[in-house]
């Protein structure tokens, strides 16, 4: 099947993720690339069309992200966003200059429903806007389709050139009409089929996976998570008996959760896959003795993780891949699929070491966001409980406790996250909450317990709602639900003595704590 795509330029925008997710949505394939990629590079691809995502820069400024004409005159469509359209006005010589009134926030916004993005949305809607610069003159060809109180051109368009430029953004939950918006780019101006469904990305992976392996001998990342999981299962439909799991127990498990693994793809579990369980725990704990940087920390598991496969590998005899669970996210995250930050390093994407005894990786589920893996996950025939089960990071309780990793902290922090996760099921919560967990925080304070002064620590509770988990906003857990946690952690989890909860959105914050 020819997979039609959309290109999202990336300007260091905080949505650039998002963007790609609500194309995804409309059933059209979006990839993610960084303002710096070559224009060569993106011809080459074939795009049905382009998006320009917002950035921080003020574009007309010295060193700021930036784009050649040429962009504009592919015979592609090409829609800016935020700073994506001031800089689409910028280079085609209209021009950007400081906004008189900053529009920051949700903001009604009058569209022409002449316009293509428009058709279908209301006359006066809902969108959120974040910019300080604005368009004080359009390029030559652009008429103006959208407007507020403060914003003479919150939309504009080139119709001849299929150029669409809009002010605000379409792609937040925030912008109520925002997903037709991208729609109606997408099938009235770029023209896709939209053929990205779930039924034949898994079909067409289950075949090109067995193409790819042929006989040869297949090693999988078992971590019990959801990714791993469908990974997995995916691996075992495509090649059967060819496939090994390794389960390595870090030791930095929820409570019980090594054995609750086992028991699901282990030898007397519903899927009957080739299953090692590796119990590593104390070799972890001495790795990470001393560690206290969250880098540091994640470089050491997961350069260890690797150790135990090649060891087990060995073992098994020649293995020509190593299965991966990586997701989309984890690729932006990693510095490799945008112009983002690396902000996480844990999940070895783009390749291992020069030292490990792999022929190659697979990835299956490298293209595809996290609720996109839970429906390749039904369509694969997993059971809904596993596979919305709560997200769990690789590197595990090791960046759930804040400083150094020791057993006695990995016992501190399980016990109380078995409490909270207790606690939310008996509320009728759970299905609710995007993600939820406790943490163990370096900070210790002065307590009172029985009639005896104590110097413990404290845990912090997270409990976010997200559809996508590129953005998150706080859970409103009930005060006496919060306080019936609290009282159980401090009364029965040695070491603790004070319990907070953590009301930090996503951005600026992230979900998981380091």
């Amino acid at each position: 099947m020819n997979r039609e795509k959309i290109v999202v330029i990336d300007f260091g925008g905080q949505y650039n993720q998002l963007v790609a997710r609500r194309v995804r949505e409309c059933n059209v394939y979006c990839e993610i690339y960084s303002y710096r990629t070559n224009l060569e590079q993106i011809k080459t691809m074939n795009p049905k069309g382009i998006i320009l995502t917002g950035g921080p820069d003020s574009c007309y400024a010295p060193g700021a992200a930036s784009c050649g004409r040429e962009l504009f005159e592919l015979g592609i469509p090409v829609l800016g966003l935020c700073y994506g359209a001031q800089l689409m006005m910028h280079v085609l010589g209209g021009r950007v200059g400081p906004a008189p009134v900053r529009e920051y926030g949700k903001i009604e916004v009058t569209v022409d429903k002449s316009a293509k993005l428009f058709g279908d949305v209301s006359e006066k809607t809902i969108c959120w806007m974040s910019h300080n610069d604005y368009i004080e003159e359009m390029a030559s060809g652009f008429r103006a389709v959208a407007r507020t109180k403060d914003c003479p051109v919150a939309a504009a368009q080139c119709e001849e050139k299929n150029l669409y430029a809009i002010q605000f953004h379409p792609e937040v939950l925030h912008t109520q009409e925002g997903t037709k918006m991208i729609r109606n780019f997408l099938y009235e101006v770029c023209h896709c089929e939209g053929n990205w469904k779930m039924d034949a990305f898994v079909e067409n992976s289950i075949s090109a996976i067995r193409e790819k392996v042929g006989s040869g001998k297949v090693l999988c990342a078992l971590s019990g998570g959801v990714d791993s999981s469908v990974a997995a299962v995916m691996l075992s439909k495509a090649v059967g008996e060819q496939l090994t799991c390794v389960f390595v127990d870090h030791g930095l498990l929820r409570k019980n959760e090594g054995d609750e693994v086992e028991a699901v793809f282990g030898p007397d579990g519903p899927y009957k896959l080739n299953f090692i369980r590796v119990n590593a725990q104390e070799r972890f704990y001495e790795k990470l003795k001393g560690a206290r940087e969250p880098e540091q920390k994640r470089k050491i598991i997961g350069e260890e993780f690797i150790r135990v496969f090649e060891e087990e590998a060995k073992k098994i005899g020649a293995v020509d891949f190593l299965v991966q669970g990586t997701i989309y996210p984890d690729v932006v995250e990693s510095g490799l699929g945008g112009e983002s930050a690396v902000i996480k390093s844990h999940h070895n994407v783009g390749g291992l070491p020069d030292y490990v005894d792999f022929k190659e990786i697979i990835e299956p589920l490298r293209d595809l966001f996290k609720d996109e893996v839970r429906r390749a996950g039904l369509e694969l025939g997993i059971p809904e409980k596993l596979v919305y089960r709560q997200p769990f990071p690789g590197p595990g309780l090791g960046i759930r406790i804040i400083g150094e990793v020791t057993a006695e902290k990995v016992v501190m922090v399980q016990e109380a996250d078995a409490i909270y996760r207790e606690e939310i099921a008996k509320a009728g919560l759970d299905k609710g909450i995007g993600q939820y967990f406790a943490a163990l925080t370096n900070m210790r304070s002065v307590g009172v317990m029985g009639d005896e002064r104590t110097y413990d620590y404290a845990v912090a509770l997270r409990a976010v709602n997200t559809v996508d988990f590129m953005t998150a906003e706080v859970a409103e857990i009930p005060w006496d639900v919060l306080g019936k946690v609290a009282s159980r952690i401090v009364n029965e989890v040695s070491g603790v003595s004070r319990v907070l909860y953590d009301v930090t959105q996503k951005p600026p914050g992230t979900i998981e704590f380091e």
